[in-house]
């Protein structure tokens, strides 16, 4: 799956494909909407598993909610006319409005409606998981047109206290016995929204098929489909231990699908090894990136590096949730994600677990700089101007059994992708010793 415009196109396209079938899916922290999604997830994965926790259930501070479960909601203008039709568009309904049919004038619905001013061809996106309540969202030039008069509301929805929530997951084993895990997290939460929803779980699908695809992983590899906040939180609660013990990187997936820019957010420290590899990548294949502070947190990131989790999970992304206008709105929708930039994030994380899968320490198994030379390594003749094979030298010549692969890789402003062929090379001739894996 390397390299070629026509299998870039290839992966592209499928992945934006994917996100235009799991669009329409009205989705939340819990109920059908989410288990649809992972059903069809589960259809390009096999091996992902899909879990049910009871509603009621504590985790941590925290408490899982009922279960949602929307079958239409509408207002019913004063004309007999349709308004705010869920069925039209699921960012019409605020989430987890509480059932209700009644009629009563405009100054009251007001009091129910959202809008944004400052967009007026937007539906914006609007909640109200743990407040009992019920609301619509609708466009300013939807809002502005409404007349005096009776409006029927209608909600029929339901919040199941004996419901659950829905999470999946899919490891995918090191083929060499290693216990050393990459954490991958993504969230299955929000309605018709493309990049800051779909675009994650779509990328993270493409890079599971491709680990896959390997023929050795030295990590075991993690994914979760999980709700954002309530979902990371209750994932910490029941694999808590296991993952301080195992993880070694990890990467939060959100908002990955558009062409503006890469984003990149760090852990709590900045100083983790995934911080690395992920400054190293983005560096490397879209140097322009914007580096964001801890400070700018908004997903699950948060709960990730919370005090006592310590997890070494990063972001990597296209436009910054929060950033750019499309955001938690209609606005946000398969226009503005596009193959291209699905493609584009792909690539940069699928180098950032190649840097982690080649990452190692190496000493040099020779004193001074070898003959490159007599074992074909270096031109036999050469004139001025003629290039050296620099990765090799340079990779030698730090090459002391205490500095990483990927630290070396800084130093010398090569990709580590580019000193891992370098050293298997220099390995082959017996000029380099590998003194610790990942």
């Amino acid at each position: 799956m390397d390299g070629g415009k026509a299998v870039e196109e290839d992966i592209g396209n499928r992945m934006h494909e994917l996100a235009r079938e799991l669009f329409p899916i009205a989705r939340s922290l819990t109920g059908e909407g989410v288990r649809e999604t992972l059903g069809i997830l589960q259809r390009e994965l096999p091996g992902l598993t899909i879990k049910e926790v009871p509603s009621g259930t504590a985790c941590f501070d925290w408490t899982v909610p009922p279960e949602w479960n929307v079958k239409d909601a509408y207002i019913l203008g004063p004309d007999g006319r349709k308004l705010a039709d869920f069925r039209q568009n699921n960012l019409h309904l605020v989430g987890y409005s509480a059932p209700i049919r009644q009629t009563i004038g405009l100054e009251a619905l007001q009091a129910h409606l959202h809008s944004l001013p400052e967009q007026p061809d937007a539906i914006p996106y609007v909640t109200s998981y743990y407040q009992k309540n019920w609301g619509f969202c609708l466009s300013q030039k939807q809002r502005d047109a409404l007349e005096e008069g009776e409006y029927e509301v209608v909600i029929d929805s339901t919040l199941d206290d004996d419901g659950s929530l829905t999470y999946g997951e899919l490891v995918i084993p090191s083929t060499m016995g290693a216990d050393r895990e990459i954490f991958v997290s993504t969230y299955v939460c929000h309605p018709s929204m493309a990049n800051n929803e779909l675009s994650g779980p779509v990328v993270s699908t493409a890079l599971a098929r491709w680990l896959q695809s390997l023929d050795e992983r030295r990590y075991t590899y993690r994914f979760i489909f999980i709700p954002e906040t309530i979902g990371s939180i209750l994932y910490l609660s029941l694999h808590l231990e296991h993952l301080k013990a195992h993880v070694t990187a990890g990467f939060n997936i959100s908002c990955v699908g558009d062409e503006r820019v890469y984003s990149y957010l760090p852990t709590r420290r900045g100083t983790t090894l995934s911080d690395r590899i992920a400054r190293h990548a983005l560096g490397h294949l879209a140097p322009d990136y914007v580096r964001h502070s801890f400070l700018e947190r908004g997903s699950d990131e948060r709960q990730y590096n919370a005090p006592g989790v310590d997890l070494p999970v990063v972001s990597v992304m296209r436009s910054k949730y929060g950033t750019y206008p499309e955001y938690h709105t209609s606005m946000d929708n398969l226009e503005f994600i596009t193959p291209a930039g699905l493609y584009g994030s792909y690539n940069v994380l699928r180098h950032c677990f190649k840097g982690l899968e080649c990452n190692s320490i190496y000493k040099a198994a020779v004193l001074c700089e070898p003959q490159l030379g007599k074992r074909g390594l270096y031109p036999s003749a050469r004139k001025k101007g003629d290039p050296k094979p620099r990765e090799m030298l340079d990779l030698l010549a730090y090459a002391d059994g205490k500095t990483d692969l990927l630290e070396i890789a800084d130093t010398t402003g090569h990709p580590i992708w580019v000193l891992a062929e370098a050293a298997g090379k220099l390995r082959a001739a017996d000029l380099l010793e590998e003194i610790s894996g990942p």
